[in-house]
């Protein structure tokens, strides 16, 4: 019975492969791309390990059903694969919960930046660039997330709404050690210091080194839900790193981070303001 189901099998999967190459070798060309864009995504979420689990249950269930089941037999362990199936869709909808709230808002909102002004990006970049150099030098946490496509109105919520124009002396007055909001991270839309003492969602998953501290944390987590480029400068350290897609790049100085910024906001690079009192480059990688 057991070799009978095996040549079945064989058979109707060369006769699929048989019947039109082409059609078969585009459809399996889509799934690999579906496959690969999914691991992808999932890949260092704290879901990864979940999912291969029930990957390794399913693909074992239906090699199982496929070798002994016919129409007139092992009709109950059909119908636990088929519950199984309904099962598994559930369960990938509460695991990957997260993940999927992230993939739908960065289908979300409209470019705060669209159809403004390259001089008033410039201003904005220039400001934060002698806000994070005055910080890098006398090591001083700084947490700044600058809003793009996505919008940051989910986490501006919980923290103090300013709604101020971007200036250095400001983004200085906030991170000052001691200061009521120096905690957590400010948000800027366009060129306004919108909310500042916001909470970021901290990243999650495991490949992260254990000596990154809540700031460089908590930028990973928020570029994981949107795409706003997030400047973080280490208390510690002094270090300047930048958090875009959830990646993070540490090390960063000043005319590293200006590039990154202009390439990120989309807009011609200007020449450096002449202010340097407190735009030193000075950073420690």
């Amino acid at each position: 019975m057991l070799t009978d189901q095996l040549q079945s099998l064989f058979r109707r999967i060369q006769d699929y492969i048989t019947s039109n190459p082409l059609e078969v070798f585009i459809e399996l060309a889509v799934i690999w791309l579906i496959v690969l864009l999914i691991v992808r995504f999932l890949q260092g979420t704290r879901g990864a390990r979940a999912i291969r689990g029930l990957v390794v249950i399913l693909i074992f269930a239906t090699i199982v059903i496929q070798l002994l089941g016919r129409e007139d037999s092992f009709q109950r362990l059909a119908y636990l694969y088929r519950s199984f199936l309904g099962f598994f869709a559930l369960a990938l909808v509460v695991v990957f919960h997260p993940e999927l709230r992230r993939a739908l808002v960065r289908l979300g909102e409209a470019s705060i930046f669209g159809g403004r002004g390259g001089l008033r990006k410039a201003r904005v970049i220039e400001e934060l660039l002698k806000a994070v150099a005055y910080a890098s030098k006398n090591k001083i946490g700084l947490l700044v997330a600058i809003e793009r496509q996505v919008g940051l109105k989910g986490i501006i919520e919980y923290g103090t709404r300013l709604d101020a124009l971007v200036s250095a002396e400001l983004l200085n007055t906030i991170f000052w050690p001691g200061s009521a909001l120096h905690d957590m991270g400010v948000v800027i839309e366009g060129d306004r210091v919108v909310a500042a003492g916001v909470q970021f969602p901290l990243a999650e998953g495991e490949q992260f080194d254990t000596e990154l501290g809540s700031r460089h944390r908590a930028a990973i987590g928020l570029s994981q839900e949107a795409d706003a480029l997030v400047v973080v400068v280490s208390e510690e350290t002094g270090t300047i790193s930048l958090a875009e897609r959830g990646g993070l790049t540490r090390g960063l100085d000043i005319e590293q981070l200006r590039a990154r910024l202009t390439e990120g906001m989309g807009r011609t690079p200007i020449t450096p303001m002449t202010d340097t009192d407190d735009n030193d480059t000075a950073t420690t990688r």
